[in-house]
């Protein structure tokens, strides 16, 4: 009778799969974040002329970090952050000041919260999800060139975000604690943009950012 119990112990535990995630468990992850946006503007208008010119903006690669909660075996909250994205804001036309394609520089950190459900059960070693969620952008230390502000552009600022995040993604089991991901997110990202030129006020009454963020990380389950 013994030796029958201890083989069963042993056959279920060779076979019997492993799993992935449970209700309670704590998921952080760490990796590589890649912000692309996909901007449009309206044109810039300075001292009340349009200078008939918008802007772009470059992608920008830094640490992704993201802390979930699973509520469920299947759903978990989600919470992005990241180590602060840096951004070139050139003009869409080549160097229509005379100082350069690029006008300045901004900052930003896009903290989101999202829902996310897993699709295959919670023995699986393969988890694809998918979750929607709220994002709140904070732009700071913006800036121009230099050789913008000699022509007298100065006092950038971009007004803060708020707007919805979907996303999807999928985790791989290595172990009973450690995971590997992959993910993309669309982050709704719209702002508007205040300056003077030569103490005339200007603004870009809509830039939407809109971008598309990319993620490979590594991830450990408490």
């Amino acid at each position: 009778m013994k030796k029958t119990l201890l083989a069963t112990l042993l056959f279920t535990s060779v076979i019997a799969p492993a799993v992935a995630y449970q209700k309670g468990d704590i998921l952080i992850r760490g990796g590589a974040t890649a912000v692309v946006p996909e901007e449009s503007t309206s044109t810039i208008v300075a001292g009340g002329s349009d200078l008939g010119v918008g802007l772009s903006i470059d992608s920008n690669t830094q640490l992704g970090l993201n802390l979930a909660y699973f509520v469920t075996d299947q759903i978990n909250i989600e919470l992005l952050a990241a180590t602060p994205f840096k951004h070139d804001v050139n003009f869409d036309a080549p160097d229509p000041l005379g100082t350069g394609d690029k006008l300045g520089e901004v900052k930003h950190l896009p903290p989101t919260l999202s829902v996310n459900y897993y699709f295959n059960s919670p023995d699986s070693y393969w988890q694809p999800y998918a979750g929607v969620g709220i994002n709140y952008t904070f732009i700071y230390d913006e800036s121009f060139t230099d050789a913008n502000e000699e022509v007298g552009l100065n006092n950038l600022s971009l007004d803060n975000s708020l707007g919805l995040a979907a996303q999807v993604g999928v985790d791989y089991k290595i172990d009973s604690h450690w995971y590997v991901n992959s993910s993309v997110r669309w982050i709704d990202i719209d702002t508007e943009a205040s300056f003077a030129l030569n103490n005339a006020d200007g603004n870009v009454s809509d830039i939407s950012i809109d971008p598309w963020v990319y993620t490979l990380a590594v991830g450990y389950v408490f």
